[in-house]
């Protein structure tokens, strides 16, 4: 017998408690009544920094996730927005101002442009979310969407041990809201011209259609009482279409953006019809084909009539889907869901954020906002691109195409000529592309955000969303001249050593799920870069969220693109048929190669500190 007193079970190893740094932006703050924030301040709540910009869907996936979040745990949490821009146009304080009122941010916002708060966290990709304890300590990291349910019982775990501690705050949260502004339209989006004249506006903040007089400026009537949230694009169905059981002739199709729906409205009898999506958004693994009712969407932004069907800019998961009224079914038609700009075949094509599109006979025009690029299909099939290079380059020059440079237009109009206008937003300008020229030219500036412009007679009537208002301009003979100019996004390159370089995507689903295994593997690691000569090994698609890397010695820095997906299903094996989330995110890391840099790079999917 061993009379030997028994070792003392070691007590669980914890990882060093990280203070979060405090939160700090040039541009200020917003919605807290002119009042500057600190950490201190928040003190005793539970707090959600938001890294968002207002140019990227997924943020706005995010805002819309976190709002149910929001409200439940009102008294003991404060979510902030700290606005870290993409884009010149984002680093505006009055273009975040804009954008915290038109997507309807009830929380405070620190407008961060020169990205100060966004170095100190670490941060990598937009969307991130960081949870920060009632005692100031940062507990836990998600980058991309589907993060809320792990946050909502994260927020609960806090709630009960800071509660017990006495270092749980309960009562209101800083917010204040400002003085709402009176004002027909409120940040529109897209615009038709019906068969009377009058004009149809997506009032996209106030979640209605208006119609409007010939004249662009009398309202006529107010449309939808509920029916939509965040509506878009809008298109005329030709008389010949059947659709939901009646003629189509004179109905409009609606982009239902944030019910992630297409509907219609009859002008004549004033009928709101659902006819595709299910309200739920499209995720990873969801069918991309089927009855139009019994299918998810994502973010539908715009539609247009093309080739006998409505054809969908998708912008929520970077494709081209199309909707058949005769057959009530929709289809992926285009992109793979990745991100970036790569034509060809279109099941292999890749966009980022298609947000306007226009048909002209033998071609389909698309804007796609992300790489500030204007795009086109042909009959056969094709994605090709006509001004454009990538996710970030972007500015405001003329010329030839393959020179030219756009800033996140969203809107695009198919002239009489053949040319293409383009409401090039965050330029504040009209384009026009010709392509018998292939010259890129400016007829207008001193816009306000233009998401659409819409032919009526010999004038185009530009949606002014800024602005809340339309103007309509006479096209004119020859293009307005301006000084060129010329932007990369600006975010601090990563050092990285030369030769093998180890990629790792950090994930650990959250508590109480696991990974998903049943069907085979449940990750997706997908690699490219730019310039593609950056990467001589590794490149490509794989299923284990790591991978080594082989840098080419003669190129010094460039841009890794990244994406990651992880599938996890709540771990009860009670329960026959468990709740399952797809984690996904899209990281472009900008990269430069020396010899003092790091041979490992961590990107984190989702993580939680003990």
């Amino acid at each position: 017998m061993n009379d030997a007193a028994p070792a003392p079970t070691p007590a669980p190893r914890r990882r060093a408690r990280v203070r979060a740094p405090e939160l700090v932006g040039k541009g200020g703050w917003l919605n807290t009544g002119g009042k500057e924030l600190t950490l201190a301040d928040l003190r005793g709540k539970c707090v959600v920094v938001d890294f968002w910009t207002f140019c990227c869907i997924n943020c706005l996936h995010v805002l819309d996730e976190l709002r149910e979040l929001e409200e439940k745990h009102r008294d003991t949490l404060v979510i902030v927005g700290v606005h870290s821009p993409k884009f010149v146009h984002e680093a505006e304080h009055q273009a975040v101002v804009d954008a915290v009122e038109r997507y309807e941010v009830h929380h405070p916002v620190l407008d961060d442009p020169e990205l100060a708060t966004w170095k100190q966290y670490a941060v990598r990709a937009w969307p991130t979310l960081v949870v920060i304890d009632p005692e100031g300590y940062v507990v836990a990291q998600h980058a991309g969407e589907g993060h809320a349910h792990a946050i909502e019982r994260l927020v609960e775990e806090l709630e009960a041990e800071h509660g017990a501690k006495g270092t749980l705050r309960r009562g209101d949260g800083p917010y204040v809201p400002p003085e709402p502004a009176a004002t027909d339209l409120r940040f529109p989006g897209k615009a038709v011209v019906l068969p009377s004249g009058n004009i149809l506006v997506s009032d996209s903040t106030r979640h209605q259609l208006v119609e409007l007089a010939a004249d662009g400026e009398t309202v006529v009537r107010r449309i939808g009482d509920g029916e939509f949230r965040e509506p878009q694009g809008l298109a005329l169905l030709p008389g010949g279409t059947s659709q939901a059981g009646g003629s189509g002739g004179g109905k409009v199709i609606v982009a239902d953006t944030v019910n992630h729906a297409l509907r219609t409205y009859d002008p004549e009898t004033g009928v709101i019809e659902r006819v595709a999506g299910t309200g739920r958004q499209w995720w990873q693994g969801s069918p991309t084909a089927g009855p139009a009712l019994e299918v998810d969407l994502s973010s539908p932004w715009d539609v247009a009539w093309w080739q006998g069907k409505v054809w969908i800019a998708m912008a929520g998961v970077h494709q081209l889907w199309t909707y058949d009224p005769e057959t009530g079914t929709v289809r992926a038609a285009a992109g793979t869901t990745n991100e970036g700009l790569v034509d060809g075949p279109a099941a292999e094509a890749w966009f980022a954020q298609p947000s306007g599109l226009a048909a002209s006979d033998d071609r389909l025009w698309i804007a796609d906002s992300e790489t500030s690029a204007l795009r086109w299909i042909d009959t056969e099939g094709v994605v090709h691109t006509a001004v454009g290079t990538g996710l970030f380059d972007f500015g405001h020059r003329d010329g030839a195409a393959g020179q030219a440079l756009l800033q996140h237009p969203l809107g695009v109009t198919a002239l009489p000529d053949g040319s293409v206008a383009v409401a090039d937003t965050y330029n504040h300008a009209l384009r026009r592309y010709d392509p018998a020229s292939g010259e890129v030219t400016t007829l207008a500036t001193d816009l306000r955000e233009p998401s659409a412009a819409v032919l009526d007679g010999d004038e185009i009537v530009v949606v002014e969303s800024a602005r809340h208002r339309l103007t309509r301009l006479r096209l004119p003979e020859e293009a307005v001249r301006v000084e060129a100019v010329a932007h990369r996004t600006q975010r601090a390159a990563t050092d990285i050593a030369p030769g093998t370089l180890r990629l790792d995507v950090v994930f650990q689903a959250p508590a109480g799920q696991k990974l998903d295994t049943r069907y085979g593997p449940s990750t997706r690691l997908l690699v490219s870069s730019t310039p593609p000569e950056l990467l001589a090994a590794g490149e490509g698609a794989g299923t284990d969220l790591f991978r080594e890397l082989e840098l080419d010695p003669a190129v010094t820095e460039g841009v890794l693109h990244v994406s990651a997906m992880a599938a996890s299903c709540d771990d009860d094996p009670a329960n026959e048929y468990p709740a399952c989330h797809v984690h996904q995110q899209d990281w472009g890391v900008p990269v430069r190669v020396t010899a003092e840099g790091d041979s490992r790079l961590a990107l984190v999917l989702a993580g939680m500190d003990e």
